[in-house]
């Protein structure tokens, strides 16, 4: 079902100049010591197995000596922008403990590990192509979901900060089957949130390999929130259904198990919440918002075919005729955010105009 669903192959579309100088403004554009085409100088990898012998499609990476340390170089100053104010101060204390490449997907990340040597603490970070859509979508995450997101770009380079969590796959695979059957009922509404949050703003292709679980320890309970951790196919597919989670076979069992344990009734009430909770992001952050849907509306991220068919099945989903109207998938999720504005606000009588 999901190869009918999703193009097995997106294309990158590129940076424009409204684009880059939204995200110059945002601090987010900013002169970085190496680019993504620096990277894929290396010499030769080595395939990466899991802890079960399964190949993980990740390749560690090895350089000649000399670029091996002007790369590593470079990479630690690339870590001291995004974590801090980019001084020198710091770089005598990291290290560069690995460089993976992934042959998997459309964007061929690198994955960086650096460590502070002091005290052997790691984080990860990614380099990728620069993407269009995927820069729009991380944009969204940070301003209408309940995540903040850090990333830099320069030119044809994304770097992005990793995301925490349980990998959505391994998580149903072997975490799910452990949970008490309240910590499901917690999962399951979880899941209807996001799958409303991913739906409203046109976020496609959660399977579950592209998002994560994050557990908070709470005093009396565990918390649980579902992130993306993939943003490719943001406003791309003309399907409405590639943008809700529950259609992705990927996602069955959270599915079976969120009809199992919750009532329609309650599905509908944490439909709605989050909705609320979209529209009270987008009016708050309304002005950085509306500069990004400027960018959008005036940008091609997918092909007129998918266009048409987008908005025609959401034209009879909601009966809203300001979806016939729009020419591109910019002004598709304009309507769509406009359309869940416009009912929370009629819809709540406690809101001062």
């Amino acid at each position: 079902m999901n190869e009918k669903l999703i193009s097995k192959k997106k294309p990158a579309y590129p940076i424009t100049n409204a684009l880059s100088n939204y995200l110059t403004k945002h601090g987010r554009n900013i002169k970085i010591p190496v680019y993504y085409d620096d990277l894929l100088r290396f010499q030769g990898g080595v395939e990466i197995y899991d802890k079960d012998g399964k190949d993980t499609l990740w390749l560690s990476t090895y350089y000649a000596e000399q670029e091996s340390k002007e790369i590593e170089l470079s990479l630690k100053k690339m870590y001291a922008i995004l974590h801090g104010d980019g001084s020198n101060s710091s770089l005598p204390f990291l290290s560069i403990d690995s460089i993976d490449f992934c042959t998997f997907g459309n964007t061929k990340p690198f994955r960086i590990k650096v460590r502070n040597i002091l005290n052997d603490n790691y984080v990860f970070l990614y380099i990728k192509k620069a993407d269009a859509s995927r820069v729009y979508g991380l944009e969204l995450e940070h301003i209408l979901s309940p995540n903040h997101i850090n990333f830099l770009v320069h030119k044809d380079t994304l770097i992005e900060e990793h995301i925490t969590g349980i990998p959505g796959d391994h998580f149903i695979e072997h975490e799910l089957k452990h949970c008490s059957i309240q910590d499901k009922k917690t999962i399951a509404k979880e899941f209807v949130k996001f799958n409303e949050r991913c739906f409203v703003r046109l976020l496609g292709d959660m399977r579950s390999y592209n998002y994560v679980m994050v557990l908070t320890h709470d005093f009396d309970k565990i918390e649980y929130r579902i992130r993306a951790i993939d943003f490719d196919q943001q406003c791309f597919e003309g399907n409405a259904k590639v943008y809700r989670p529950q259609f992705l076979k990927e996602n069955n069992e959270l599915v079976e198990m969120t009809l199992d344990l919750l009532q329609k009734g309650s599905i509908e009430q944490y439909k709605k919440e989050e909705r609320s909770l979209l529209a009270k992001r987008a009016v708050n952050g309304k002005f950085r918002l509306s500069e990004l849907l400027k960018c959008m509306r005036n940008d091609t991220i997918s092909t007129p075919e998918k266009v048409i068919q987008l908005k025609t099945d959401l034209l009879d989903l909601t009966k809203d005729i300001k979806f016939k109207k729009s020419s591109n998938m910019g002004e598709i999720l304009i309507s769509a955010l406009e359309y869940v504005i416009r009912n929370y606000k009629n819809e709540n009588p406690y809101i001062i105009e």
